[in-house]
């Protein structure tokens, strides 16, 4: 069959991606990505050394990062994010800058990090006091924490597993337990670190058990890469995607223009409540609720 008058494939949005050589969670990058966008990945190269600070400072450092936007350069994205969440947190906020500044320039092509978007995401939803699980043994944690400090944010509570190795293969059950114990004081949000972590599954369960904003490493670095190209990633009910769905104070402040002013603000407790139920026969909001038990509507009419 000629397929000619299709005029070949529909053009695409390009999206470079800076992983570390032993990233494993591709399809997972993917699956907040539209359909008109594509992503073009490269790895730094490998090096014999577990996850820890010393692993972090090595797949960060700025010849690396060249060398890998210049690859990516050959595909013409439209932006290029550094996908490591302690390679970008490793050198402190102005370590993030320095590692921004040195891939904008390798490429002429904006850039950005995991890191940075983390920031970019609280601020999004208004957050300022967050729980944060992570992967990571207590010094890498311990380095996000200063990370975040520096930044502004406060740390509520954590938990970590202390893996230097094959984070990939860490089951959302993990994840869900480490979660629960991390949210102990007055938090805003919950961040799940490492890019290599799997996430996208358990952030709609944990936001509405916890009843708070999760974002996530891959969450965040694919929403702000899109962002920058002026694409809406994509997912399941998730708060940082989603406004009408945060319960935090962004969602409470009555200025999304995507709600519409005629509906009543909800309040916190009401944000995973579903819609009011009242005791039989009386009325929710002056709506006066259908007979029960229902009326007999007859037989149906003959076909």
């Amino acid at each position: 069959m000629d397929v000619s008058f299709l005029g070949g494939p529909q053009p695409q949005l390009g999206v470079g991606v800076v992983a570390p050589f032993d990233f494993a969670l591709d399809r997972e990058l993917w699956r907040w990505v539209p359909d008109d966008v594509s992503l073009h990945l490269t790895r730094t190269p490998f090096v014999p050394v577990e996850v820890s600070l010393d692993l972090a400072r090595l797949v960060s450092e700025h010849e690396t990062l060249d060398a890998a936007v210049q690859a990516l350069c050959a595909v013409s994205p439209q932006v290029i994010t550094y996908a490591c969440t302690s390679g970008s947190f490793v050198g402190g906020v102005a370590g993030e800058r320095a590692m921004c500044a040195a891939m904008n320039q390798a490429g002429e092509i904006p850039s950005l990090t995991t890191s940075g978007a983390l920031i970019e995401a609280l601020r999004e939803i208004g957050a300022r006091r967050i729980a944060v699980v992570t992967p990571y043994t207590k010094s890498v944690t311990d380095s996000l924490e200063d990370y975040l400090g520096e930044a502004g944010i406060t740390v509520t509570g954590r938990a970590y597993l202390g893996l230097t190795r094959h984070i990939w293969k860490v089951p959302y059950r993990d994840v869900v337990d480490m979660a629960r114990a991390a949210v102990v004081g007055a938090a805003d949000a919950l961040f799940i670190s490492c890019t290599n972590l799997p996430t996208y599954d358990v952030i709609p369960q944990l936001e509405a058990e916890l009843r708070m904003p999760v974002l996530s490493a891959n969450q965040v670095t694919m929403w702000a890469a899109l962002r920058a190209i002026g694409v809406a990633a994509v997912g399941p009910y998730q708060a940082l995607l989603d406004p009408v769905a945060r319960r935090g104070p962004a969602a409470m402040s009555g200025s999304d223009p995507t709600v519409p002013e005629a509906r009543p603000r909800a309040t916190p407790e009401a944000a995973f409540a579903g819609p009011p139920v009242a005791p039989e026969g009386e009325a929710v909001d002056g709506v006066e609720p259908p007979p029960y038990p229902p009326e007999d509507p007859g037989p149906l009419p003959p076909v």
